[in-house]
């Protein structure tokens, strides 16, 4: 179960690695292309200028308001064990069959009644669905005056009937669900900045074994984030409200209460995690600390631009673990603090500088409240330098480098089929092409025989292995892991940046990518 539902959070990462760049075109599109903002900006006032806002803005809108059915698509390409591209088809089909069934028995039953919105939940029960025939079925033999109909193209035509099923079945059991999630997400409103509080810090414990992408959907895209009217439609889901009133050019005023489930982010990985790598540097000693420049360095300014905090995380996770909850905690008092303080500001992915620019900056003062995250963020760098760098002391924590001297010299590099690899946890990758490196990492993980599923989320590869016992974990390491990990019949080996490039390489070379 805790495999199947890493695969089910890593398949929501490809369409969700889709929204920064929907991100972009709404927010740099939506906010030139304000009336507001064209009248403080008079040059702004322009016929071209403005048609090429107004086309980024509706590329951007279009995307997000599509986000079911990518999900959908999504998840069959995550789960789908051979043949992809059926597997998306078949969740297309299967999606668009289940919404207009909905649709057609509203027609005809219940003229009256609102539109039935299933957002993530409808996207996960088909697109679950359609991956289940795609893998059972996909090879089917039919009678030989079906022939035709047989194998891959059985799929797609079964998941629009499965898309029917569904139907009926959203239409029946949904209202009263979407109702339930409602007063759920009124409950955690009427709970103030201590629901957001537990929000921030039960996302953050679940970020440490990858099943976070589990948990925020349900409040970004269904009405468990708060339901609003924005220009005469009601709309559902934190982070859709926020960009449906971004588009909008007559909202005025404080954006939705729904970016508390964003706007405590911020301060943690602009500020907070940074300063962790700051404490972490000055814990190792002098002698060796230029050594350790480029690593805390480069991870420091991930997590500031584009929010994406694994690789400081798992700096200090398995090291710690008392320290990552206390992270844990930390963030949840961001978004505590980022509630109380009506700090609005919204986001596609992450929280870091990208994000704070383009959806708090850019928006206005009086829109999003960002001028206060500056302040929150100073006080929030200061508590993570000194809490991390006592807690590392004081504990003897192994930090990089704090404890032991984990980058090796050439001279002390171990050879790994006859090549110099850094003896160092978070070291680059030896020289070579990625292909070359891949098939290094796939000797690690005890060689081809022993691999069952290879896959990859933004940071990690993720390997579902026949063997865990026959994993080389120092080896991983030394091929440029930050770290490694057991999950119950699988490993995960944190590469950061390259963790894609090496699945592919591996599913490449190994056939398992048809």
């Amino acid at each position: 179960m805790f495999k199947q539902l890493q695969k089910i959070g890593k398949a929501f990462m490809l369409p969700i690695a889709i929204l920064p760049a929907a991100g972009l075109l709404l927010g740099i599109g939506g906010a030139l292309s304000n009336p507001n903002t064209v009248q403080a900006y008079p040059a702004l006032d322009n016929t071209v200028l403005q048609g090429i806002f107004g086309v980024m803005s509706a590329a951007g809108a279009t995307i997000f308001s599509n986000l079911a059915l990518l999900l959908s698509i999504g998840l069959c390409i995550g789960l789908a064990k051979r043949d992809k591209g059926t597997a998306a088809l078949a969740g297309i089909v299967g999606y668009l069959v289940m919404t207009a069934t909905i649709t057609a028995m509203l027609d005809i039953f219940s003229p009256d009644s609102q539109p039935i919105d299933t957002g993530v939940v409808g996207a996960l029960v088909i697109g679950a669905a359609a991956v289940w025939l795609h893998n059972r079925y996909r090879n089917i033999e039919l009678p030989a005056f079906l022939g035709f109909f047989g194998g891959s193209r059985f799929v797609p035509i079964v998941a629009a009937f499965a898309g029917i099923i569904v139907g009926v079945f959203f239409f029946l059991a949904w209202p009263p669900i979407q109702q339930a999630m409602v007063s759920a997400g009124t409950a955690i409103a009427g709970m103030g900045p201590i629901g957001t509080f537990f929000y921030g810090f039960l996302l953050r414990l679940s970020g440490a074994v990858g099943l976070h992408h589990m948990i925020y959907p349900m409040f970004w895209f269904t009405p468990l984030g708060g339901t609003e009217l924005v220009n005469g439609t009601s709309i559902a889901g934190a982070q859709k409200i926020f960009f449906a009133q971004l588009a909008d050019p007559s909202h005025a005023g404080l954006f939705t209460e729904g970016t508390r489930y964003f706007a405590g982010r911020f301060a943690t990985m602009m500020f907070g995690l940074p300063a962790a790598c700051l404490a972490m540097w000055h814990c190792v000693p002098k002698g060796r600390r230029a050594k350790y420049t480029g690593l805390f360095a480069s991870v420091a300014l991930t997590s500031f631009v584009t929010g994406i905090t694994e690789p400081i995380e798992f700096m200090f996770l398995f090291v710690a673990p008392l320290l990552y909850v206390f992270h844990a905690f930390l963030d949840g008092a961001s978004f505590f603090v980022a509630d109380l303080l009506n700090i609005r500001i919204g986001n596609t992915f992450s929280g870091g500088a990208i994000d704070y620019l383009l959806f708090g900056v850019l928006q206005g003062n009086e829109r999003t409240n960002w001028l206060l995250v500056l302040p929150v963020g100073a006080i929030w760098f200061a508590l993570y330098y000194f809490s991390f760098r006592f807690a590392i002391k004081r504990f003897k924590i192994g930090t990089p480098g704090h404890l032991d001297d984990t980058i090796a010299s050439d001279a002390d590099a171990a050879p790994v089929d006859g090549a110099l690899v850094p003896a160092m946890a978070g070291a680059p990758a030896a020289a070579g092409t990625i292909q070359e490196t891949a098939a290094r990492v796939v000797e690690a993980l005890g060689g081809a025989a022993n691999l069952d599923d290879v896959d990859a989320c933004i940071t990690r590869l993720r390997v579902s292995v026949k063997d865990p016992a026959k994993v080389d974990k120092a080896a991983l390491r030394k091929l440029g892991a930050t770290d490694v990990f057991e999950v119950q019949g699988g490993v995960q080996a944190v590469y950061g940046g390259k963790a894609i490039l090496y699945k592919n390489a591996i599913n490449e070379s190994l056939g398992l990518d048809d």
